[in-house]
């Protein structure tokens, strides 16, 4: 896959991987070196002017993790837009919600099995 961002984002990407919160790390731990069905994930992948959370670079599909912060009016309109510009890309974007990782990762992590066994 071409890589099309800045220099800056792919230095924030860095930083952010390094920072990452509860919610990333648990969900890493599953996706990691392959753990779940042998499916290649990346984490804090820079696309154009945006970061990423996760990428499954083959399918194209992109994971990102919410907080309760994505429920407030301005965070909604910018994921919004976000993920449009993403979705024109050629990505398919999945959101979950931290609480979600923390109260049901085996429901997590076959939905995103179910996206990528869907996506041809």
């Amino acid at each position: 896959m071409k890589r099309y961002y800045l220099k800056k984002s792919l230095q924030n990407a860095k930083a952010l991987r390094n920072n990452q919160s509860d919610a990333e790390s648990t969900l890493w731990f599953y996706l990691r070196n392959r753990r779940l069905n042998n499916i290649k994930v990346r984490r804090q992948v820079p696309i154009g002017k945006y970061i990423v959370d996760f990428l499954i670079a083959d399918k194209k599909i992109i994971i990102e993790l919410d907080g309760s912060q994505h429920t407030e009016n301005q965070n909604i309109k910018y994921d919004e837009v976000r993920t449009n510009i993403l979705k024109k890309l050629g990505f398919t974007v999945i959101r979950i919600y931290n609480n979600e990782i923390f109260n049901n990762i085996d429901n997590v992590l076959e939905y995103i099995v179910n996206t990528y066994n869907n996506i041809k």
